[in-house]
């Protein structure tokens, strides 16, 4: 019976402290100090072109396109962006030389900034290139900040000719980090 009385009071003790609970004055103010930091990560661009579309005689050719780029559409992401990063790897397994330029065009398709890319023609070993990231801030970030489309310029370096019958291919793949700062 004594086990019995020790268990109950326990018991008792036990679920009454569960209607216990300490609270504080909450200070709503501190929420005026928030400062979000977000890191984003997303690919910017990429293409795959075979050698077979870039037939040739072996003189120089150059491949333009023009992509839009609504990334800065939005008034919030534009206010908040404080710095982007884009890299670019390139992987060339044709027998020529390229250069990719990397134009970033305005809306009234003016070229604010060119970055150049030269990839050696393939030799037989692994062609993959990761080039140095490109770092947008400040004014080079305002800047970004217009581009409203981008455009990419391939030239390919005089070399051996290449036909229906040429092998590889030439990759582009970029991505961008972006850093934001919300207050």
């Amino acid at each position: 019976m004594k086990a019995t009385f020790v268990k109950s009071i326990s018991k008792i003790l036990f679920l009454s402290s569960l209607f216990l609970s300490c609270s504080s004055d909450l200070d709503f103010d501190q929420t005026k100090d928030l400062k979000l930091q977000p890191v984003f990560v997303a690919n910017l661009a990429y293409f795959n072109v075979p050698a077979t579309q870039l037939v040739n005689d072996g003189s120089l050719a150059v491949y333009p396109d023009v992509t839009e780029f609504d990334a800065f559409k939005e008034k919030f992401f534009r206010d908040n962006l404080v710095k982007t990063e884009l890299d670019f790897e390139i992987d060339n397994t044709i027998i020529r030389a390229f250069r990719i330029d990397l134009l970033l065009l305005d809306a009234n398709d003016e070229v604010l900034e060119t970055d150049s890319y030269n990839v050696p023609a393939f030799s037989g070993t692994s062609n993959i290139i990761k080039f140095p990231t490109e770092v947008f801030e400040g004014p080079r970030l305002d800047l970004l900040k217009r581009t409203t489309k981008l455009g990419f310029l391939v030239t390919m370096a005089p070399g051996p000719p290449l036909d229906q019958n040429s092998v590889g291919n030439l990759k582009f793949k970029s991505g961008a980090t972006v850093y934001m700062v919300i207050e």
